[in-house]
């Protein structure tokens, strides 16, 4: 049996987390294997829901999965697609099956996405659904009625510490741990400098915090970063070793760079864990965590 979550973030332990995307489809194969590769080497497991707004197999499905293969599921939950009622009978739901994670997104842009034509619910947003989660562990729903039985959840959010200006950020940062937020897996950090000046400020108060790594497969992609990712940015030093890579060895100076980055924050004790995205090369996680000495 995994140990829960909510246990490892209080152990005093370095963290490290890791997303699986659904599939786009019913097969599940490809995500089994992923699951069965991960379970053991990472502390929870996100289930992505409907990640850049393209439908794909559901965040609630994936955790089940999850559940059933021995991981400690995380469950993915945007506002994008579900109005207040669907949002808190999903969490009653996930609660009833043993799933008690829950990191709360307000979701990205329909115009990101696959459904372009799709109407965006946002009924409420990240902050609010934090204050949902901890309304129904009070025993009431949002409309004020009394449950019948109570979940009871270790909820996160995220945060984006290159952000520039970085005090709207800090604003609602501030915001969500009042509502509750026990732990934050943050946007994909490349400046440990700036990381740095953010966990300054952000270490004075009651949570943790796991550092995003998304792990860079080319030069093109973190130039395409920089120039369409709100919250990204990619130091040209990181975009010239990658350009000098081998031919063929790019995503091995990926793995690489993100195994370093680990590391320096693990050895400066920079932050309580990691958060890492190998966005569609999970299978590239356990070389990841060699690479930082993990």
């Amino acid at each position: 049996m995994p140990t829960p979550f909510k246990e490892v973030l209080n152990s005093g332990k370095f963290v490290v987390t890791c997303e699986i995307a659904p599939p786009k489809g019913t097969n599940l194969e490809k995500v089994i294997h992923h699951i069965d590769l991960l379970k053991d080497k990472v502390d929870g497991l996100n289930a992505t829901d409907n990640q850049g707004s393209s439908m794909r197999y559901p965040s609630l499905g994936l955790c089940l999965l999850i559940k059933e293969r021995g991981g400690e599921p995380i469950l993915q939950m945007t506002c994008r697609d579900r109005n207040r009622l669907a949002l808190q009978s999903d969490l009653l739901f996930a609660y009833s099956r043993g799933i008690n994670n829950v990191l709360c997104l307000t979701g990205d842009a329909i115009t990101l996405g696959d459904h372009k034509q799709a109407k965006p619910v946002f009924d409420i947003d990240s902050l609010q659904l934090l204050r949902t989660i901890r309304t129904l562990e009070s025993g009431k729903d949002l409309g004020g009625n009394d449950l019948d039985g109570a979940p009871k959840f270790c909820a996160g959010a995220i945060v984006t510490p290159e952000a520039q200006p970085i005090e709207p950020q800090m604003i609602k940062f501030r915001k969500k741990v009042r509502a509750g937020a026990e732990f934050f897996q943050t946007q994909a950090v490349y400046d440990i400098g700036n990381l740095r000046n953010f966990m300054q400020a952000a270490r004075q108060y009651n949570t943790k915090i796991m550092a995003g790594i998304v792990l860079l497969t080319s030069a093109g992609m973190a130039r395409f970063m920089n120039a369409n990712v709100s919250g990204i940015f990619v130091p040209q030093a990181l975009i010239d070793e990658m350009s000098k890579a081998e031919k063929g060895k790019a995503l091995q100076k990926g793995i690489e760079i993100a195994g370093r980055m680990i590391k320096t924050i693990k050895d400066e004790k920079l932050c309580d864990g990691v958060h890492i995205m190998a966005i569609n090369k999970e299978e590239t996680v356990p070389d990841i965590l060699a690479a930082a000495g993990l």
